[in-house]
């Protein structure tokens, strides 16, 4: 396939996706080119949105590519469909970083490291796709495990989790919580809440 054809696919393909497209899967669609050729198109694609100061561009995001408008070009697009921008309570945004940064991880180990009741905002997280159920932990009572979504990587703009920025704090926070033992998860014992019990 010549080059520009490929590229003209490529930039279809991508446009018509409402999710994140990787070149894996457009090299399943375009089987008679190999990915790392896919990739270098994708590649000049993106830096060519880059130049051309438009108001969306070629966005690495949750393990693909996607086309997204410009951060300074939503507010006139929420306007023209007269939406609101999506906001999370601060308890949810706490959340999402315990699981993102420690998952998969128990909702017990959530609430130590929290000091509250974590479950509805848990719940909260889960009906907004940000967070999913990935198992259950080994241990009596076999709690629930949790941990982001793709959903949540597309929400915060980053291509895979490695993007998530460090947090040198962590390592205090995490030394002042006693590890979780056989036994001694906090939803290892009865609980009243259906969410631990699915």
């Amino acid at each position: 396939m010549e080059r520009h054809l490929l590229k003209s696919v490529v930039e279809g393909l991508i446009f018509a996706h409402a999710e994140p497209v990787s070149a894996k899967a457009l090299a399943d669609v375009i089987q008679t080119v190999p990915a790392d050729e896919i990739q270098a198109v994708i590649d000049e694609l993106e830096q060519e949105y880059l130049k051309r100061s438009r108001g969306f561009i070629l966005y690495n995001v949750a393990g693909g590519y996607q086309f997204r408008s410009l951060p300074h070009v939503a507010p006139w697009i929420l306007e023209s469909k007269k939406l609101k921008p999506a906001k999370l309570s601060r308890a949810a945004l706490e959340t999402l970083a315990i699981i993102a940064y420690n998952q998969p991880v128990t909702r017990g180990r959530i609430e130590k490291i929290r000091g509250v009741e974590s479950s509805a905002t848990v719940k909260h997280l889960i009906e907004r796709e940000l967070v999913e159920v990935v198992g259950r932990k080994d241990i009596p009572g076999r709690p629930l495990l949790y941990a982001t979504s793709p959903r949540f990587l597309e929400v915060f703009g980053m291509p895979d989790l490695a993007s998530l920025p460090p947090l040198p704090e962590l390592e205090a926070v995490e030394n002042e919580v006693a590890p979780e033992e056989n036994g001694t998860d906090a939803e290892s014992a009865p609980s009243t809440n259906t969410l631990s019990q699915e």
